[in-house]
């Protein structure tokens, strides 16, 4: 049988989160950068993005990666993030995916205990070390772009909801940051419709009152583009607890059932990074501190600040993030000639909006 497309994938997850790796089916992406590699695909070649992540071969709380030679020299590997509604520069589980597949796979040779990778992601250089035993990833840690507060407790007004005081930083994203106590939540699985609602509304009113880009790099996103829900840990030993709301569409104040995203399974490394800029900004989060963040599943990462920096006119610090992940199946994806969903749908039952089929 004759396909139009066959894509390979190393499905992984980090804490839960999944995060599929395409190894082959994809030469190369045009670009002199792994960032003009990211625009490539956003404007002229969606459709990847489109085919992986929606149904039927994809669902909302799905994600992408594209792994692509790199750009720079002496460098392991590049990759390319793709999430539902944007093309992260930099992603925290997603990169823990990408190093354990590259690592159990053999695409770079392991070496025990420690293996030392550099890789290009649209963001820049990412240096990390994993642990590696018998062959197994058993823990990544990274080094993070460096992460700054823009706004600390600004009052936003979110329609039905009142004066919210929420955080505004940057970890690799923008996100806002609210607490889960003025809500009255307390981040349990019972509460993700709950909790997505709020972040949803609260992420699309931060939208509209607090804009922000990237000071040296405004390619890099437009806005705060994703939400968090912080609230006090659950464990002993943990540092905080924290929700990250994935957007699967447009939300729109005028279309109530628009409120509809997926909750990142893991403890979210952009999101720990940029909860850690916060804290260090208040005071409350030295260099060299453990900074322990629950997920909503429970799954923790451990983020550490390891220096300060400026980025532009702000004050940053530069975070390591450490977490675990695990391969659960292999696949090959293909698109039959005849396919009618050639770059997949979404519909308005779990998504945020539907999309027209063969969009």
């Amino acid at each position: 049988m004759r396909f139009d497309r066959m894509i390979t994938a190393v499905d992984a997850h980090a804490a839960g989160e999944p995060g599929r790796v395409i190894t082959g089916g994809v030469l190369d992406v045009p670009g002199a950068t792994m960032l003009d590699k990211m625009a490539h695909l956003r404007d002229h070649a969606d459709d990847l993005r489109k085919l992986m992540l929606r149904e039927p071969r994809g669902y909302p709380a799905a994600n992408c990666n594209l792994i692509l030679p790199s750009t720079m020299p002496g460098v392991d590997a590049g990759y390319v993030i793709m999430e539902q509604v944007e093309y992260p520069a930099i992603s925290g589980s997603n990169t823990i995916c990408v190093v354990t597949v590259l690592i159990e796979t053999g695409m770079v040779p392991a070496v025990e205990p420690i293996t030392t990778l550099r890789l290009e992601s649209p963001a820049g250089l990412i240096e990390v070390q994993a642990e590696v035993r018998d062959g197994r990833v058993m823990s990544v840690t990274f080094r993070n772009v460096p992460a700054f507060a823009v706004h600390l407790d600004a009052v936003v007004e979110v329609p039905q909801l009142g004066s919210v005081t929420v955080d505004v930083a940057w970890g690799g994203m923008f996100y806002v940051i609210a607490d889960a106590e003025r809500f009255g939540l307390r981040i349990t699985p019972d509460e993700a419709g709950d909790i997505v609602r709020i972040g949803e509304m609260v992420k699309l009113a931060t939208q509209e009152q607090l804009p922000v880009r990237h000071p040296e790099n405004p390619d890099l996103t437009s806005g705060v583009t994703i939400a968090q829900i912080s609230g006090p840990a659950h464990a002993p030993g943990s540092s905080r607890r924290n929700a990250v709301i994935v957007s699967t569409g447009q939300a729109s104040w005028d279309r109530p059932g628009s409120w509809t995203g997926a909750i990142d399974r893991s403890p979210c490394g952009t999101g720990t990074s940029a909860k850690m800029a916060c804290e260090h900004a208040r005071g409350r989060l030295g260099l060299d501190q453990p900074f322990v963040h629950e997920g909503i599943l429970g799954t923790t990462f451990t983020g550490r600040l390891l220096a300060e920096t400026k980025v532009g006119e702000y004050p940053a610090v530069v975070p390591t993030i450490s977490g675990r992940g695990w391969i659960t199946g292999f696949a090959r994806y293909v698109v039959a000639p005849d396919d009618p969903f050639p770059t997949g749908y979404t519909l308005t039952d779990i998504w945020a909006t539907a999309s027209e089929a063969g969009e």
